[in-house]
C-alpha cells in the first residue's frame, strides 16, 4: 500500500516527467478511477495546461494546473505514478494516460481503484487538507506529544489515524514501534513522555530513509525485510515475531522486545 516515502517518490516521477511540457492528449481508458469528475472535463480542463510543481500532504498528492484546477491523486492501495516513453507498450493496469509534450506518457496505474483522480478547486483542497493531521515529515517532537496526548485506543491505531498523522500506514507503523520497543497494543494514554518521544524519533529516522529509497525498504535488518517469512524472526534479538490483525491489517511486532 502506497505511503508517504512512496507518493513522495511518485511526485518526484511527476516533477521529473512533466518537466516544463503541456499536457498535449488526456487517455481515460477505465474511468472508474475518475472520482467527481467526467471523463470530458477532465480532458478539457488539462489538455493544453502546463502542470505545476507538485506537493504532497501525507498519502495526497497535488498537481497545480496553472490557473485551472488542482489535479489531485489520491493512490489506495494499489496506485502509482510512472512516466514512460510513447513506444513501451501499455500496462493492463494503466487507468489514466497523461500525454506531456510528442514523447512523456504520465501513467496513473492501479490495479484495485480504491481510491484514483479528482480535480478541485481551492476551497475543495481546503477540505481535504482539514481533513488531515500534520504531514508525518513536518510535525515537530513538541507537536507530535501535544496531538498523542490523552488518546483513546492503541498507539499503531492512533498513529494510522490520518486526522492525527498523516502520511504513516501499515508498513511505516510497525517498523517504527518496533525500532521504538512499543507493543502496538498498548494504550496510547498509558504512554510515558520518554516512550512518546522515542516513538517520534523512531519516525524521523525510518522516515528520512524510507524516503531516500521511494518506499519502506525491505531490509533484513528491518522489521519490514522480515514480516513476510514464513517464521519472522526480529532482527534485533531473534525472538519468533508475533503477527495479528489490528482494524482489519495485519500487524507484526516483536513480544520479546515490544513490551
Amino acid at each position: 500500500m502506497p505511503e508517504l516515502p512512496d507518493v513522495e517518490g511518485f511526485r518526484q516521477t511527476l516533477l521529473t516527467c512533466s518537466g516544463r511540457r503541456s499536457v498535449t492528449d488526456v487517455d481515460v481508458r477505465d474511468p472508474g478511477v475518475l472520482r467527481g469528475v467526467s471523463e470530458k472535463r477532465l480532458r478539457k480542463e488539462l489538455e493544453g495546461r502546463r502542470l505545476g510543481k507538485a506537493w504532497r500532504h501525507g498519502k495526497w498528492l497535488f498537481v497545480p494546473t496553472g490557473d485551472g484546477p488542482t489535479l489531485v491523486f489520491h493512490f489506495g492501495m494499489t496506485g502509482s505514478l510512472r512516466c514512460c516513453d510513447r513506444e513501451e507498450p501499455a500496462e493492463a493496469h494503466d487507468r489514466i494516460v497523461l500525454t506531456l509534450g510528442r514523447t512523456r506518457l504520465l501513467c496513473y496505474r492501479d490495479q484495485r481503484k480504491l481510491q484514483g483522480v479528482r480535480l478541485a478547486d481551492s476551497a475543495d483542497v481546503d477540505r481535504i487538507l482539514e481533513g488531515l493531521g500534520p504531514d508525518a515529515l513536518a510535525v515537530s517532537r513538541d507537536e507530535f506529544l501535544e496531538l498523542m496526548a490523552g488518546r483513546r485506543g492503541a498507539v499503531k491505531s492512533a498513529l494510522m489515524d490520518q486526522s492525527v498523522v498523516a502520511g504513516l500506514g501499515n508498513l511505516l507503523c510497525d517498523e517504527i514501534l518496533w525500532r521504538a520497543r512499543v507493543a502496538p497494543r498498548t494504550s496510547t494514554r498509558s504512554l510515558s513522555e520518554k516512550s512518546l518521544r522515542r516513538i517520534h524519533a523512531a519516525m524521523g529516522r525510518v522516515l528520512a530513509t524510507s524516503v531516500r529509497d521511494g518506499c519502506v525498504p525491505p531490509r533484513r535488518s528491518w522489521l519490514t525485510g522480515r514480516r513476510d517469512d514464513s517464521e519472522p524472526l526480529c532482527p534485533r534479538c531473534g525472538s519468533s515475531m508475533r503477527s495479528s490483525r489490528m482494524a482489519g491489517r495485519r500487524t507484526v511486532w516483536c513480544p520479546h522486545c515490544q513490551n
